[in-house]
Parts: structure tokens; C-alpha cells; sequence
């Protein structure tokens, strides 16, 4: 499940995690946020339209931005929509290696299912990495 959004905000939800999804959403909204990807001002998708985007219940996606709100982190303006408040969120080195790491670990565990060995893995991403560089 992912909802792609020209903002800069492309979610992703992970069933097999164990995250609850309006905590992945939270997540990747707060990573959005220290990485640049979306700032001060942007509007986060409607509540609605996330989650039809998602294929979650729109009570995920409220539950969520509610959270985000108690925060300091969104704002919402009844009628107007939710948007991206001047709080500064930045995540550190170790912070972001653990959310690298969960991803990764559910990443090879699936991968694994379809017979891939690591070093297959490894060798794909590099050549993907050198397509991108070019």
C-alpha cells in the first residue's frame, strides 16, 4: 500500500511490520519533515483521501494527524485541511539507522521467502544505484 503525492510526501504502509499503520504513517510523515522532503506550511492530504490512497480506514489516518496535532507538529484548520507546522523535527543518526534497519530486516525477510540470496540483493542494488548515478 502506497499513496505517492507531488509534495514530497510518498507513503508507504508495511502489513507484515507489526508498526500499526497510523504509527508508520507518523513516522514517515516526522522523517518527511527532517529530511526536507515537505516543510513548514504544506498541506498534508485529507483525511479522506489518504485513506482511500492507502486503503485504510479514514479513522487510521485521523487517529495519525491527531497525534501529529497534540505534537505541535501539523496544524489543522477546520474546513482549510492539515498542514505542516514551523516545529523543527530532526531525527538523529541512530534514529534513522533503526528505522533503516526495521525496513531492511522486513525488506530480506521477504525477499528470502522468494529464494534471494543477501549477495543477489546486494549486487542488484548496486547496479541500480549505478543507473541512478548516471
Amino acid at each position: 500500500m502506497a499513496a505517492e503525492r507531488s509534495n514530497g510526501l510518498n507513503l508507504g504502509l508495511d502489513a507484515t511490520s507489526g508498526v500499526p499503520f497510523y504509527r508508520q504513517i507518523i513516522l514517515q510523515i516526522e522523517m518527511a519533515i527532517a529530511d526536507g522532503r515537505i516543510q513548514t506550511g504544506n498541506q498534508l492530504p485529507t483525511v479522506r483521501g489518504l485513506a482511500v490512497d492507502l486503503q485504510i480506514n479514514p479513522n487510521t489516518v485521523a487517529r495519525a494527524y491527531n497525534e501529529l496535532e497534540i505534537r505541535g507538529i501539523v496544524n489543522t484548520q477546520q474546513g482549510t485541511g492539515t498542514f505542516i507546522s514551523d516545529k523543527k523535527i530532526e531525527l538523529t543518526d541512530v534514529e534513522r539507522e533503526q528505522v533503516l534497519g526495521r525496513l531492511t530486516q522486513s525488506f530480506l525477510a521477504s525477499a528470502s521467502s522468494y529464494g534471494f540470496a543477501v549477495d543477489e540483493i546486494v549486487a542488484f542494488l548496486a547496479r541500480v544505484h549505478e543507473e541512478q548515478a548516471k
